[in-house]
């Protein structure tokens, strides 16, 4: 009975570790296609590929969390509606003809020589992005302007700039790595605080999950991303903001301070030291001491249109345990 219990067992971690090395295959070879599709985009307009990137990464996390907009058929994210792809004054928005779609100003292209504009095909979406940017220059000035003109919304061009600006530096689209934000070494706690109540300055949400620990434990960045927000606020004390690849504002409040030479634009990575752990807060700058020195981690999405907070706890507790399973092999 053992032996075929233990047989069992072996088998059952076997088909798990195909299943995983099957979905890791998966994965990279979606990377591939994308860079691909991002390189081909390069070679003709003439634009880095990361710009191309920093768009497809945007729309896609968009497109995650909207339900006005269709889910990706493609490895691609960007999505171009019926009447921009086919041209505001064409009777048919479904219109696949190149020809007619360039008499009705639509911005569909045939990307892969098959005749055919298709808003669905990756080719083609990725051609017609290139072909828009161009039509404005090559050049940073000039591609921010096109995608002013596109967007119609500072916030989505400065969040795809960027994250342009993360993929030029680490000319790789795999950063979607996280860590716990306090090194595991350290003596902390913490449980779901998510939506307990607050009293500080009117009746509202705990938006984020409570994090204790000793003064002066290091903070990291839990993931690629740019520092977006430095400084004192007067309920959170001193605090960062960070905005990853996802969209997503990663929040750290209540900092005894910020590591040495820290910086609003610079650019971080997951295990980045941004600051040390206080009681800092609920009060003018310098307030603190009021209660007992934890770190306040807050995550918010931005869906294209406004930002909202979600629950952090889950993410924290799947980083941490990742963590500790990286350590043990």
């Amino acid at each position: 009975m053992h032996r075929w219990l233990a047989a069992i067992s072996a088998a059952a971690m076997l088909w798990i570790a195909a299943g995983a090395a099957s979905a890791a295959e998966q994965e990279e070879a979606m990377y591939e296609k994308r860079m691909e599709l991002y390189k081909k985009a390069e070679a003709v307009s003439l634009i880095p590929w990361y710009y191309f990137a920093a768009i497809d990464q945007y729309e896609r996390n968009v497109r995650q969390v909207r339900r006005d907009l269709p889910k990706p058929a493609g490895v691609l994210g960007i999505y171009m509606k019926p009447e921009i792809w086919a041209g505001p004054l064409n009777k048919n928005p479904h219109d696949t003809d190149p020809f007619t779609i360039s008499q009705f100003g639509g911005l569909g292209v045939d990307g892969d020589g098959d005749g055919y504009a298709r808003a669905d095909d990756d080719d083609d979406v990725i051609m017609a992005m290139a072909r828009y940017l161009q039509t404005y220059g090559i050049d940073h000035r000039h591609i921010k302007i096109a995608l002013w003109n596109y967007y119609q919304r500072a916030k989505t061009v400065d969040l795809i700039l960027g994250k342009a600006r993360i993929y030029k530096k680490y000319q790789t689209l795999k950063l979607d790595n996280h860590v716990f934000p306090l090194p595991l070494g350290a003596n902390y706690s913490y449980r779901d605080t998510w939506g307990d109540a607050r009293g500080w300055g009117g009746r509202r949400i705990h938006e984020g999950t409570d994090i204790f620990a000793g003064y002066g434990v290091p903070v990291r960045s839990t993931c690629y991303g740019i520092v977006e927000l430095k400084g004192w606020n007067k309920y959170g004390g001193w605090r960062i903001g960070i905005r990853d690849i996802n969209n997503t504002y990663h929040y750290f409040a209540h900092l005894n301070g910020f590591a040495a030479d820290l910086r609003e634009g610079q650019i971080v990575e997951p295990g980045t030291i941004i600051g040390s752990v206080g009681s800092s807060g609920y009060g003018p700058p310098g307030t603190a001491g009021k209660f007992p020195p934890h770190l306040h981690y807050g995550m918010y999405k931005d869906n294209g249109y406004t930002e909202w907070a979600f629950d952090p706890y889950p993410h924290l507790k799947a980083w941490e345990r990742a963590e500790r399973q990286q350590r043990r092999r």
